[in-house]
């Protein structure tokens, strides 16, 4: 080949693999596995499997939702969703319950002391290979929450559980559990002013998990301050592929929930929970699904059952309300 010509070619060779580089995705391609434009898909926490909610409403519901505590990852969390045939929603806590002890603080997340289980659940979410969602610390302006930043006097918790800290702990969770080349994911975290990926190797590339991160707070915080507002925790939208928020009836705010899914535009919907609570009122199961009728982003909506079978939430207590909710889920719309 002349000089000339090789020059040529060793340009060229290089401005493909420059185009290439530019091209390759930073970290996994975010995906919000929603349903057509038309569908909302239904779900059920509470329990490994569907009954009896599935009979007392007459739809098998199409996700189930299991909560699991920061570091544990069950068998169980996969193969109850697989047996009922249904997508999978994990809810993330760092405790077992109110008042539990914490296993982790947002800031130690961030600071890369809970990568360990991160990968180990985007390596788990890709080897199971459904759309898996994940509802990763919900309710955090709910004093309740450990993870929350304000006490209920409206107090700080301190720098680990302050609303930068959970941003930055969210920010890193997503990165990770996506998954891709872990050079490209330590770069995005250095932009981030986080530490890289512990055990992680460089060079190495984590699977491309189908995972869809949805962030999910009260409509208005516990303590009800300025500083305790949903937009306060908010990691930014490359970071989120869901937003929603948890409405029961006890707590039938729906001046608070149309502000909030105003507020929040640009993502599909989701109840991460939703329930009857203290007393039959299909008249609020009406008003739920005709707020969820008028508004097109909203693509999930799951029912928490909870886990006692006498629990404040189970149907079985509320005869007037399961019948409304089994006529309002025979819709076609709902699946």
């Amino acid at each position: 080949m002349p000089r000339s010509a090789a020059a040529l070619h060793a340009a060229a060779v290089a401005f493909a693999l420059a185009l290439t580089v530019l091209a390759a995705p930073v970290a996994a391609r975010a995906a919000t596995f929603a349903p057509p434009a038309s569908q909302v898909l239904t779900g059920l926490s509470g329990g490994y499997d569907l009954s009896p909610f599935a009979g007392e409403v007459g739809k098998k519901p199409s996700v189930l939702g299991v909560f699991v505590v920061w570091g544990r990852l069950g068998e169980y969390v996969f193969r109850s969703p697989q047996a009922a045939g249904t997508g999978l929603m994990i809810h993330i806590s760092t405790t077992d319950g109110y008042g539990a002890p914490e296993q982790i603080t947002p800031g130690g997340i961030a600071r890369g002391a809970g990568d360990d289980y991160l990968l180990r659940l985007n390596r788990r979410i890709a080897a199971y290979g459904g759309p898996t969602y994940v509802r990763f610390l919900a309710e955090m302006n709910q004093v309740n929450n450990a993870y929350a930043a304000f006490n209920r006097d409206g107090s700080g918790r301190g720098p680990d559980h302050s609303t930068a800290a959970f941003k930055a702990a969210w920010r890193r969770a997503t990165l990770i559990l996506r998954g891709g080349p872990v050079d490209a994911v330590n770069a995005r975290l250095a932009r981030l002013h986080l530490p890289p990926v512990r055990g992680a190797s460089t060079g190495e590339t984590l699977p491309a998990a189908p995972v869809a991160m949805a962030w999910v707070p009260q409509t208005r915080g516990t303590p009800d301050i300025a500083a305790n507002m949903p937009i306060r925790y908010w990691p930014g939208a490359r970071y989120v592929d869901w937003v929603g928020t948890d409405f029961y009836s006890r707590f039938p705010r729906f001046d608070w929930l149309t502000q909030f899914y105003d507020r929040f535009k640009g993502k599909p919907f989701v109840f991460g929970e939703w329930a009857l609570w203290g007393g039959d009122d299909p008249g609020f199961v009406r008003d739920l699904f005709r707020w969820i009728n008028a508004r097109p982003r909203v693509k999930l909506v799951l029912y928490n059952q909870g886990f006692q079978t006498d629990g404040p939430f189970r149907l079985n207590q509320y005869p007037r309300s399961r019948a409304e909710l089994r006529r309002q889920l025979a819709r076609t719309r709902f699946r």
